[in-house]
């Protein structure tokens, strides 16, 4: 990421870029920060944009070996093609030897690092990736963002902003923009305020759902479930985020039973960020590791009786949530 940073700063660019990884924010705004570097915004001569699994590579090779139109260079972005993870051997080949007049940003969730297509940017150019970032890194960045408003937040709002938005950056941004504009002649930003103003995502609706379940507090569970109704969720979605919080309770557990740290887990499960998974650690140990099997199972059974039509999708998840919040006898 620095490397981009003093490129612009410098003005001296690679012919070749690629910004991948799972962070979506990160990938867009280092993409329009080459992209208003390297041409003006009205120059629509000098640079074309292709996206989606269906770019056909001989235009853009064609594109990228013409030279600028009174311009110093010719910008090609390319999104979303799937190219960097399925492959593609001809562009790989034309990037060998791609004109130093024509600059080529690639931006894709995944990659092959394998590939050849992979191997010829970095050959030739520069890889950056974007990944999602920890709970520091976010803390830092929002005290940021808010800096420049000339806003301040409470340490208690602050984790109360991450547990509601989670570790995505744009839903964040969001969230941020809404309690700037909420609290616009006012400095202080308070938990009073995220709990007033911040959407709650779907995950954590069903964390709280299974927290519920695990404490025997069935209409607390139930009325989360209708909740989620009322906000037009699908059952079948509820039920398969039950099915994954489950799943990842396990992976949890297991790992923990076997002496794994926070951070390990955290990488290993992909839940990231420690204030995250250690929400995680506690959970599962409310359960025992066969009541966690048995339920995941339950939420399996539960899908096949939907698509078979034994069961419609509302009850399906309903009878889960009440089979395992029951009081034990």
């Amino acid at each position: 990421m620095k490397r981009i940073a003093q490129d612009i700063k410098d003005r001296r660019f690679s012919k070749l870029y690629l910004l991948y990884g799972e962070e979506a924010y990160l990938r867009k705004q280092y993409r329009d920060n080459l992209k208003n570097a390297l041409v003006p915004a009205e120059d629509t001569m000098n640079c074309t944009v292709f996206s989606g699994k269906d770019i056909n590579v001989n235009e853009v090779i064609d594109l990228a070996g013409t030279m600028p139109f009174f311009a110093e260079r010719r910008v090609i972005l390319i999104e979303n093609s799937g190219w960097l993870d399925s492959g593609n051997e001809r562009m790989a080949e034309f990037l060998k030897n791609q004109p130093d007049t024509t600059c080529i940003i690639f931006v894709e969730e995944k990659v092959d690092k394998r590939s050849k297509m992979y191997k010829a940017i970095t050959a030739n150019g520069y890889a950056a990736q974007c990944d999602m970032q920890d709970e520091e890194t976010l803390k830092r960045w929002i005290m940021g963002l808010l800096k420049k408003e000339n806003k301040q937040i409470t340490r208690d709002a602050l984790e109360l902003l991450l547990d509601k938005t989670g570790t995505d950056m744009e839903n964040i941004k969001r969230e941020l923009e809404k309690l700037i504009c909420y609290k616009l002649f006012d400095e202080g930003i308070t938990a009073q305020d995220v709990e007033e103003i911040c959407t709650t995502r779907i995950q954590n609706k069903i964390f709280d759902m299974v927290e519920a379940v695990a404490d025997k507090k069935q209409k607390q569970a139930l009325d989360l479930y209708y909740d989620l109704l009322t906000l037009k969720e699908a059952p079948m979605k509820i039920l398969a985020l039950i099915a994954r919080q489950f799943n990842l309770l396990l992976q949890v557990k297991e790992m923990k039973q076997k002496g794994y740290d926070a951070a390990t887990i955290a990488q290993k499960t992909g839940l990231r960020a420690g204030f995250i998974v250690n929400k995680y650690i506690s959970q599962a140990g409310r359960f025992k590791m066969e009541q966690l099997r048995e339920t995941l199972q339950a939420c399996v059974e539960a899908d096949e009786a939907v698509k078979t039509g034994k069961m419609s999708d509302l009850m399906s998840v309903e009878l889960i949530i009440v089979r395992y919040s029951m009081p034990a006898k």
